[in-house]
């Protein structure tokens, strides 16, 4: 299936969702999706976590107007959606009815990575700069996948 969109999905929409969504727009896709960041859990719409912030800035990715948003049934059309661990895709294919499994996905498992992403929240700023090399290298693939095994 050729996706429209391509949604990275964890717990509250500020943090690895929101740094796989500015990874992802810093690759070329051969054919042109919108990407997007979505929470599992936002009660109201916050900017992006400082030290997440922080690391993409430093690696000259622009997060400048981002703000947090809840998961949708309408974010499903067309998508693939990606979550940052398993129990969040569990979660996911519970409560959306258009929610379909063969469009979500576990991203390290979908790029064939072992790992999940760990949550570096709560962690120093090292943590964060982890999070991101290895949220870059599986995007890596994500790219290379989506365009037909060419990066």
């Amino acid at each position: 299936m050729a996706y429209t969109k391509i949604v990275f999905v964890a717990q509250t929409g500020t943090c690895r969702e929101a740094m796989a969504a500015g990874i992802m727009a810093d690759f070329n896709l051969r054919k042109p999706v919108e990407i997007l960041s979505r929470g599992l859990v936002v009660q109201f719409p916050e900017p992006m976590n400082q030290k997440a912030e922080a690391v993409l800035i430093s690696n000259g990715i622009n997060v400048e107007s981002f703000i947090s948003r809840q998961l949708k049934e309408e974010d499903f059309e067309g998508a693939l959606v990606l979550a940052m661990e398993a129990v969040q895709r569990d979660r996911i294919l519970e409560q959306f009815e258009n929610a379909d499994p063969e469009h979500v996905k576990v991203l390290t498992e979908y790029v064939g990575d072992e790992l999940e992403i760990l949550d570096p929240y709560g962690g120093a700023l090292p943590a964060y700069g982890l999070c991101y090399e290895t949220l870059r290298k599986s995007i890596k693939k994500l790219v290379k996948k989506l365009n037909g095994g060419e990066e």
